[in-house]
């Protein structure tokens, strides 16, 4: 006569079961608790770039059609003026919101005679461009085109905006991720002031 297994184990089977939908609900636990420590663990515009300290991707970008200045057209852009002095290179689009909510800290930035501010037109239409630098207002001093996003690519661009500061020696000294805010505005005045020595 054989001895039923489920008698002699005394509930084994039971914790087993048990056990196996248990596991499901700690696996969620578990990634749960991981992916809220990581979206409270500091500040997304401060992702580490791999490309600070380096210099400058090569690229020629042509100018924004029809967009004029106080002196005349308003020129493209290169790696190679980028060199010289300290620069700015703030990455927009006309459809960015987050450029939109920046706009103004440009047009502040481009105040201080310090340094000199550019722009790389990212994916964008040029007539919606100019309009949208006609409405709010035009900070820059060249303005590029980077139709199909490749030199964006080449700068390591999560999204728009982002802005990064240049030494006089042509490589990348700081890069901010999102939007420059008004109360961002001294902090990183200093990461440009810094990169001046």
């Amino acid at each position: 006569m054989s001895a039923d297994p489920a008698v002699l184990d005394d509930g084994a089977p039971r914790r087993r079961v048990r056990v196996l939908f248990l596991l499901p609900v700690l696996i969620f636990l578990g990634l749960a608790a991981l992916f809220l420590v990581r979206l409270y663990s500091g500040d997304p515009s401060k992702v580490p770039s791999a490309l600070i300290g380096r210099p400058v991707p090569a690229f020629t970008l042509p100018s924004l059609p029809g967009l004029r200045g106080a002196g005349g057209a308003i020129p493209g852009l290169s790696s190679e003026d980028l060199k010289g002095r300290v620069t700015v290179v703030n990455i927009w689009a006309s459809w960015c919101g987050p450029c939109r909510e920046e706009h103004p800290a440009l047009v502040e930035l481009a105040k201080d005679p310090g340094f000199r501010l550019v722009g790389i037109n990212y994916k964008d239409i040029p007539e919606n461009a100019r309009r949208f630098l006609g409405a709010l207002g035009n900070p820059f001093q060249a303005v590029g085109v980077d139709a199909n996003g490749r030199a964006a690519i080449d700068w390591g661009v999560y999204g728009v905006p982002e802005t990064f500061v240049i030494g006089p020696d042509g490589t990348i000294r700081h890069k901010h991720i999102g939007p420059i805010l008004p109360e961002q505005l001294p902090g990183f005045l200093a990461k440009v002031k810094d990169a001046a020595r």
